[in-house]
């Protein structure tokens, strides 16, 4: 198991700091990267009337209703803040990192967005340093693009070789592995000038496939148990490293008892075992939080959440229902939380625990 640290995540003026796993080399666990809802520069003059997330382990669709009741049209700035990312050797998929197919619709047509791009280094501001040498910043300059085995950095190899070592010597890449390694963080934003008329309400959709976590879960009886009873803090100090990332991982979830008897009869195996078995799990972080930056509460908040499935495998779901809402099911696909009046103080992380068939049905 991986350790955790607390990940800082800065939207214009807002703070936000989630529990998420950093990306390491590893090959049993990856990270989500936490990306969350549109963020003015805190406008309090306009209301989230109404806000639907549907969020399933391969899209992100939000739809907002903002309404302006004021007696005068208001114009800001509009953004799409992506957490801050490094260079992740385990998916190595700047894409899915920078987002790179969000798509943003309002009042249901496709609106063009500006993107805003910055590297920094040990704190240091180095893109005009990057940006002379034209090496793309969120690419990592052109990492692996074409994929290929030698994990080519095609901006950097093309550079002369005096250029080349200058810019190691700066510590903008090191050859750790044999070839060339950006080390810079990427703090992007897409973003938009967006006018909201008086006594009027804009429809606002975006949508994006989310960065998944994973990681390998093999709980023992003493975990499960300890999870039912909720016991988590009394008792954590005694288990030993494996068993505390267990239970750590499975109480942020809040796990109820039938999943949990789930997960003690049916753990973690290789996926040629000819038997049902729960394989680790996933999970899907979303930013509630950031849409305190608008006018609160939100009048009218629903959560729906797809469960995966195909044709050999299911998943199970579990979550802290955001405002301590009421969980319900729709339907065998779909679960939904709806709350009014809605304050998000807290952030959301969904697991999915999915459940391989021994032949498809």
């Amino acid at each position: 198991m991986n350790p955790k640290v607390l990940v800082c995540v800065v939207f214009f003026a807002v703070g936000v700091c989630t529990s998420a796993p950093i990306p390491a080399l590893a090959d049993d666990s990856a990270a989500s990267i936490a990306a969350g809802g549109l963020v003015p520069r805190r406008e309090t003059r306009i209301v989230m009337a109404k806000e639907v997330l549907r969020i399933s382990d391969k899209k992100v669709v939000v739809d907002y209703d903002f309404r302006n009741d004021t007696n005068q049209d208001v114009t800001t700035e509009v953004a799409f803040p992506v957490p801050p990312y490094t260079l992740d050797l385990v998916t190595g998929d700047v894409a899915e990192q920078s987002f790179s197919n969000f798509r943003l619709l309002v009042d249901g047509k496709p609106v063009p967005f500006k993107t805003e791009v910055k590297a920094t280094l040990d704190g240091r501001d180095v893109t005009a340093t990057l940006d002379a040498d034209k090496i793309d910043i969120p690419s990592f300059g052109h990492f692996d693009d074409p994929p290929g085995p030698d994990y080519p950095t095609r901006d950097f190899i093309r550079l002369p070789k005096n250029e080349q070592e200058q810019l190691k010597a700066w510590g903008l890449f090191n050859m750790d592995e044999g070839f060339p390694l950006a080390s810079w963080t990427v703090n992007l934003q897409y973003h938009w000038r967006q006018t909201f008329p008086a006594h009027s309400t804009v429809h606002i959709r975006h949508e994006y496939t989310p960065v998944k976590g994973f990681e390998g879960l093999d709980p023992s009886p003493e975990v499960i148990s300890l999870a039912n009873e909720s016991k988590f803090a009394r008792y954590e100090a005694k288990l030993d490293v494996e068993d505390r990332d267990d239970l750590n991982l499975l109480m942020g979830f809040c796990p109820d008892a039938s999943l949990l008897q789930k997960l003690g009869s049916k753990v973690w195996v290789e996926l040629s075992g000819l038997r049902d078995e729960i394989g680790g799990a996933d999970w899907v972080d979303f930013i509630l939080t950031s849409a305190n930056t608008w006018q609160r509460p939100i009048e009218d908040f629903t959560l729906i959440i797809e469960r995966p499935s195909n044709d050999n495998r299911r998943s199970l779901v579990s979550f802290c229902p955001p405002g301590g809402g009421k969980v319900e099911e729709i339907d065998a696909a779909h679960i939904r939380v709806h709350l009014t009046n809605f304050v998000p103080w807290s952030e959301l992380h969904i697991g999915f625990f999915p459940v391989y068939r021994a032949e498809p049905r």
